[in-house]
């Protein structure tokens, strides 16, 4: 499973659409419950243990973190609604965009202090 939603969440990173940050922490959920050694990799890992750990520790994501989420959001929905027509999509996607967007700017923002290693 943890597998599973390591997938989900690096799609996610290239597909707006998918949320990463969830999907990577459902994996280090299922990696901390069945093996220490995933579970240390993806906290560590170079890009995606920054994703985990910041939400894990912190339950916050860097402002830089938030802004590029929000920006994709705003011009990839509008394209897959004009490249998808359907009415349903027309409906769900907007719903579905809104509360991402309200979610990620409800989130604490991180401090990142550039004077500390």
């Amino acid at each position: 499973m943890g597998t599973l939603f390591l997938i989900l969440g690096v799609t996610g990173i290239i597909l707006p659409i998918l949320p990463t940050t969830p999907f990577l922490l459902l994996s280090a959920f299922f990696y901390f419950r069945s093996s220490k050694r995933l579970y240390d990799w993806l906290i560590n890992h170079k890009v995606l243990g920054a994703y985990v750990y910041n939400y894990v520790t912190y339950k916050a994501i860097p402002k830089r973190a938030k802004i590029a989420a929000i920006l994709l959001i705003i011009i990839t929905i509008p394209i897959a609604l004009i490249l998808i027509d359907n009415f349903i999509v027309y409906i769900i996607l907007p719903i579905i965009a809104l509360i991402v967007c309200i979610y990620i700017l409800r989130l604490k923002t991180l401090e990142i202090n550039k004077n500390t290693d």
